[in-house]
């Protein structure tokens, strides 16, 4: 096992072997063309040609962040695997759907029977989808592994940036206005259960577990309305791993939204409701008057 840089990289390449046969003519190519700009560029070879391995060693030489787009779970986790043994030192990060489960919502007319909208969500892929979007956001050395549904839209890229909270040490930060914050970052407070996406207040400590963090939480000590220290500690065992100069804690969700935003959206919402609730009764149609309203208030 080598370890291949390349100038003006961030990436370590941690090669088995060296690139065979085809692959370095392939790879040369390929750099080319994206330095020309070419927009398109297929990669063609049957399977267990090493296409990943060539791929890694085009990422690792141009030095930018990636993504790569896979046709659904299975092959994106493969992928993702192997990766993470080309580039154990970067930020190689997971993109997929968080869905175990999904069942919309629906109406069948001839039985009148309304069936719920029901989901189940995998909070190891939530966190690992907060992971991608941090790397993005910090670091040049990312390579984002995702299946196709990451073309839709997950929320404002403007309110998530407007949401997130950068702590320095010695800064003028009441307890008050850090609680609020993570509040408004759809943290949620417990004292007592203290896991992913959730935040305590013991005095003047308040411990915050990063949602796109597994392993690290966040110690952030107050001296009356100053930062004093922020430490990074084990949530399991308490043991403090590393004091930390500044430190930004991510938006709990990619949903986000700040309240002036969702005020007026309830405002507009109750509007639209009042002018359905009065069409559905000018048409006799009081069933469908009494669903929506119930399903839009509860």
């Amino acid at each position: 096992m080598t370890i291949q840089t390349f100038p003006n990289s961030p990436f370590l390449l941690h090669q088995p072997f060296a690139p065979a046969g085809d692959q370095p003519t392939a790879i040369a190519q390929l750099v080319e063309g994206i330095n020309d700009g070419l927009a398109f560029q297929t990669l063609l070879g049957v399977t267990g040609s090493g296409k990943t391995f060539t791929m890694a060693n085009v990422i690792a030489q141009l030095g930018r962040p990636a993504m790569v787009m896979a046709p659904n779970k299975t092959l994106a986790a493969q992928l993702y695997s192997e990766f993470r043994e080309f580039f154990p030192d970067n930020a190689v990060e997971y993109f997929v759907s968080y869905y175990d489960y999904y069942q919309p919502e629906a109406y069948v007319p001839s039985r009148d029977v309304f069936i719920e909208k029901d989901s189940a969500i995998n909070e190891q892929i939530e966190q690992m989808r907060l992971s991608a979007t941090k790397a993005l956001l910090e670091r040049e050395d990312c390579i984002i592994v995702a299946t196709v549904s990451a073309i839709y839209g997950i929320g404002d890229p403007v309110d998530y940036h407007g949401m997130i909270l950068h702590l320095r040490h010695n800064e003028k930060m009441p307890q008050r206005d850090v609680i609020k914050r993570l509040v408004e970052m759809q943290y949620e407070r417990n004292d007592m259960d203290f896991t992913r996406g959730r935040f305590r207040v013991r005095g003047d400590v308040i411990d915050v577990f990063p949602a796109e963090n597994s392993e690290l939480a966040l110690r952030i000590t107050l001296f009356d309305d100053e930062v004093e220290t922020l430490s990074l500690f084990d949530p399991l065992t308490g043991h403090i791993q590393q004091k930390v100069p500044r430190y930004t804690v991510y938006p709990s969700s990619h949903y986000v939204t700040p309240r002036s935003t969702v005020l007026e959206a309830i405002e507009t919402i109750k509007v639209e409701l009042a002018e359905r609730i009065a069409f559905f009764i000018g048409e006799n149609k009081l069933v469908e008057a009494q669903r929506i309203e119930q399903r839009t208030r509860h």
